[in-house]
């Protein structure tokens, strides 16, 4: 397919709709979970990632390439958690260089409390009056650009 040098009408009214859905979706979400966890977004983003890790554990590299960040911010980010109690930083055995990055009984907590607020909020905002048919469409359509992403390296 030929590129073109702009993004019709059309095209550019929906882009600058998903960017705007996702900076008002990150930001309502962000300030409901804040209410009830005092963790920034990026703290929770950490959090969710080490929640849904196998044992609560991510080597910090993973965590950081997962998350798309760089391993400067993925640092500067960990530090922050690290002195608040919600993580820790582990040696990795197997590789001198690395370090896990794991999540502690206070960072468990304070993503379980979290958790609520963000289903709810999630839930209210995006599906409380999506119907199937839509459901299916925005989930065939972001797996389709998803799928394109995957051969891609962000650039960071």
């Amino acid at each position: 397919m030929a590129a073109s040098a702009a993004l019709s009408a059309d095209e550019t009214h929906i882009w600058r709709s998903l960017l705007r859905l996702s900076d008002l979706l990150r930001f309502r979400i962000a300030a409901d979970v804040r209410k009830v966890s005092d963790l920034s977004a990026a703290d929770h983003s950490v959090l969710l990632h080490l929640a849904e890790a196998d044992s609560g554990r991510m080597l910090q590299q993973d965590l950081a390439s997962s998350m798309y960040w760089s391993k400067s911010r993925m640092s500067h980010q960990l530090a922050r958690m690290q002195r608040r109690g919600l993580v820790a930083r582990v040696e990795c055995p197997t590789d001198a260089r690395g370090a896990f990055v794991v999540l502690t009984e206070t960072g468990r907590a304070a993503i379980e409390r979290a958790a609520p607020a963000h289903v709810e909020t999630v839930r209210q905002l995006v599906f409380e009056d999506i119907t199937p048919g839509e459901l299916a469409a925005v989930t065939a359509l972001t797996a389709r650009v998803l799928d394109r992403l995957q051969d891609t390296q962000p650039v960071r």
